[in-house]
């Protein structure tokens, strides 16, 4: 399977997750997230979810090898929005120190596609 195959259905996949959390966090758990006053982190958790998994799904279609920037998009949206996820259905504070390294893997995938945007294996960027 080629790298933009996986890329696309590891996106599309994680696509689904969040679109499927987002619902399950509105209808499925709003009386946890309300009464832990979480309701807004869980959609800061489905937004940065939904923003990187799409990204993923994008680098699928791109010529280049983007092998670095996907892992630090999956590594990002499991460390950023789920200790997010964990933080509003705990309601564990501590969690939320956790959350920021995520964040900066996200910044970490994306300093790479600034700073080498045509990266190609066994060749040179720009």
């Amino acid at each position: 399977m080629s790298e933009g195959t996986v890329l696309k259905r590891l996106g599309a996949g994680l696509m689904f997750l969040g679109i499927g959390l987002g619902a399950f966090g509105a209808h499925g758990l709003e009386k946890i997230l309300t009464e832990n006053g979480r309701l807004d982190t869980w959609q800061t958790a489905v937004f940065y979810h939904l923003i990187h998994a799409l990204a993923i799904w994008v680098m699928g279609y791109l010529a280049a090898d983007r092998r670095n920037v996907g892992f630090c998009f999956v590594a990002g949206i499991v460390v950023f929005s789920g200790s997010l996820y964990l933080l509003s259905v705990t309601n564990i504070r501590w969690l939320g120190a956790i959350t920021p390294i995520g964040g900066l893997l996200f910044l970490a995938g994306w300093g790479i596609l600034v700073f080498r945007p045509n990266k190609k294996r066994g060749g040179h960027g720009e």
